[in-house]
């Protein structure tokens, strides 16, 4: 499981398998966001699969699927309560962790300075620079 750390509250991931799930709660994680569709890609683990194992392991499970590489200002409003209120640290995966990772910066736009979510990105891995323009118009719509 190749885990990405953006900050204390949450962390992204690639595609997690049911066996990742209970290392996902031995490491302290409270609560499991799925940001990819069912049925994307051929062999990708069904979402019922993963939500038994996050259920069994004790941890909160939010399905929340967003089309890869069409996220929507409707997915951010979405994400950003979300986020906000689920139990943390949180582990969000998609199929490679950079669609959590727009969701997370979309939505934390409206708080927080862009520098510091690009920096927060690139230290995961992600590099989000192409996003300053929606992440001023989240920013400005606070």
């Amino acid at each position: 499981m190749d885990i990405r750390k953006i900050d204390d509250t949450i962390s992204v991931a690639p595609q997690i398998s049911v066996d990742d799930v209970a290392e996902a709660a031995r490491l302290g994680f409270k609560t499991l966001v799925a940001n990819r569709p069912d049925h994307e890609e051929f062999g990708q683990p069904p979402m019922a699969d993963i939500e038994a194992a996050a259920r069994q392991a004790g941890l909160e499970w939010i399905y929340m699927p967003v089309e890869s590489g069409n996220i929507t200002d409707q997915d951010v409003d979405r994400f950003a309560p979300m986020i906000r209120d689920a139990e943390k640290p949180v582990l969000a995966f998609c199929r490679s962790g950079t669609r959590c990772t727009v969701l997370w910066a979309l939505s934390a736009a409206r708080e927080t300075p862009a520098q510091e979510i690009f920096t927060k990105a690139r230290n995961a891995g992600y590099d989000i620079s192409g996003l300053a323009p929606r992440m001023a118009q989240q920013a400005a719509n606070k």
